[in-house]
């Protein structure tokens, strides 16, 4: 099992090194590869980036958080594929989840799971790990969910289904699980977590961006279609 961990950035200079290091640190040197895709930056990430030592840097000057997953499949070497966002860290035994999921269920085409907010307050936390014990009857129900901060894909089960939609941004996660679902089974494992900065709930609220990703994955779902066409960054 080839696994290629693929981190796409944007203008990331006070997160990209601790998620390398977060990554070499826990992956207990089972990962094939370790791709950055610097998508057109224009601070430090990509300097820091090409520092350490093992890493491989690519650019996708496409702006788009989805240009840089596609980029990233593309020069990707593995057989499976993990992507994870510039701001998070794996924990230790994600590698190990990863790997024993993949080996013990050949149906196995895609993993994911939820994300615990490392720079939230505790009752942020509790509100926020309460809503993914809520989010998971709704996963057994449709049969699929995933976050693409914390996905992992078969790269053939990617090719088959064309990539990733690079027109979406919200309800971009749920595209690629329903899509992925029609070649195998779509895994979303509660206990597979990585830690993740909270800023975008920071930026524009925890209500306003929590019904906006529900608003678009039942949006998906049903109609194969995401509502929120625009987005903004938030650094």
């Amino acid at each position: 099992m080839k696994i290629s961990l693929i981190i796409c950035a944007y203008n990331e200079e006070n997160y990209i090194k601790t998620c390398l290091e977060k990554a070499m640190e826990n992956s207990s040197r089972k990962l094939h590869e370790i791709i950055v895709v610097d998508n057109n930056s224009t601070d430090r990430t990509k300097e820091i980036a090409e520092k350490i030592p093992g890493v491989k840097v690519v650019q996708e000057i496409q702006k788009g958080a989805n240009f840089a997953r596609q980029k990233g499949f593309e020069v990707s070497s593995g057989d499976i594929l993990a992507f994870i966002d510039a701001d998070n860290h794996i924990p230790k035994n994600w590698i190990n989840i990863l790997i024993k999921e993949f080996e013990n269920n050949s149906e196995l085409v895609c993993l994911s799971g939820p994300y615990i907010y490392y720079d939230f307050s505790k009752s942020k936390q509790f509100l926020s790990l309460l809503f993914w014990y809520f989010a998971y009857p709704v996963y057994l129900f449709v049969g699929y969910m995933a976050m693409n901060g914390n996905l992992v894909i078969k790269k053939e089960t990617l090719k088959k289904i064309g990539g990733f939609d690079t027109t979406i941004f919200y309800g971009d996660d749920t595209n690629i699980a329903r899509r992925a679902s029609k070649h195998g089974k779509v895994k979303f494992k509660l206990g597979f977590v990585v830690y993740s900065s909270a800023r975008r709930m920071h930026g524009q609220g925890m209500a306003k961006t929590t019904f906006i990703y529900i608003l678009n994955f039942f949006s998906q779902v049903f109609t194969k279609k995401s509502v929120t066409k625009s987005y903004k960054d938030i650094r």
